[in-house]
């Protein structure tokens, strides 16, 4: 066990340099100027010149990236003299724009993005996994005929067109809903609750329907398994059968994907976040790619592609739980 974390950290922080090396090559090696790009629309000669000294761009390629690895790990230094604008670990980059800190824009939107995220990930496997198992257990009644379709019309509509369209019946004309807003958990419980409502449901429609479907062809082709005839043969109850010999080896899969959905989603959900006007990383994303805000959009990629990694080495890790014939040595 102690191997197999040393051999997937280590991997981990390969895969995670790479990532950093190939976002940094691509914002500062292949743009035409980044100090221009990085200035934003309306910029002056002597705020590009500020930027290009603050930023090192005339050092060599491989100085300039190493300073910006270091930062991450231990923070840097934006220019000289009166200009020094210092950014403390981990150092994502610094909006020229905004005169912040990435790290700090990021995180004051990280909680409105993690409540989305959390309650959309429970609503989608909850709906999910129990549909596709009732189909499986169903299979050919006129019950998953009808799940299955549903899951296939309702994973086939874009999200900002189920966003939109709740919107106008929940909010416009059932007037159900409030309209969603970034209300803390402290401040109003109901309003908190009644304002992310929607943006889950349309976060989860999607997915649990991808999850629905395949929940259900696990399961089917776990029934079938030799070891399955055994556990019936021995007498045991079709619930114990199910949840203890058919459910956590049919659920594997369904874990993996998990892991790479909600480790996404960590990273902003963009289209959401802008349809509602949530002020979450997403919509950081969204506001930085309209006003070309360079550094914001390269350490929100960063984030999510650490995001997405991490979880694919804590699904491996979990893989031993949910299914005995999995080892790790």
């Amino acid at each position: 066990m102690a191997r197999y974390l040393a051999g997937r950290l280590a991997g981990l922080v390969l895969i995670l340099f790479l990532i950093c090396l190939f976002t940094y090559l691509i914002f500062f090696k292949l743009s035409p100027d980044p100090a221009l790009m990085i200035c934003g629309k309306t910029c002056t000669p002597d705020r590009v010149s500020q930027i290009r000294d603050a930023l090192g761009i005339n050092e060599p390629f491989l100085t300039q990236f190493w300073h910006f690895v270091t930062g991450i790990v231990a923070g840097r230094d934006y220019g000289s003299g009166n200009d020094l604008v210092h950014c403390a670990a981990p150092c994502l980059g610094y909006s020229f724009q905004t005169s912040q800190p990435v790290t700090g824009m990021i995180i004051e939107r990280l909680p409105a993005t993690a409540t989305l995220a959390v309650g959309a990930a429970a609503l989608w496997l909850l709906v999910g996994i129990a549909a596709g198992l009732l189909s499986a257990v169903k299979e050919g009644t006129w019950w998953d005929k009808v799940a299955m379709n549903l899951t296939l019309g309702g994973a086939s509509v874009p999200n900002f067109v189920l966003a939109l369209a709740l919107q106008y019946l929940l909010v416009v004309k059932l007037k159900l809903l409030p309209f969603p807003s970034a209300v803390a958990f402290s401040d109003n419980p109901g309003l908190w609750f009644d304002s992310y409502l929607m943006p889950w449901i349309v976060l989860a429609t999607g997915a649990a329907c991808l999850y629905a479907r395949l929940t259900r062809a696990n399961v089917i082709d776990t029934l079938a398994e030799n070891f399955m005839r055994t556990a019936r043969s021995k007498g045991l109850s079709p619930l114990l059968t199910m949840r203890r010999h058919a459910l956590r080896p049919a659920l594997t899969p369904v874990v993996t994907i998990f892991g790479m959905d909600f480790a996404s989603l960590l990273g902003g959900a963009l289209i959401t976040e802008s349809v509602y006007g949530l002020n979450g990383v997403g919509k950081l994303a969204a506001d930085s790619i309209e006003k070309n805000d360079q550094p914001v959009i390269m350490a929100v990629t960063l984030l999510a592609a650490f995001l997405v990694v991490m979880g694919n080495v804590v699904v491996d890790l979990l893989y031993t739980a949910l299914d005995p014939r999995v080892r790790i040595r």
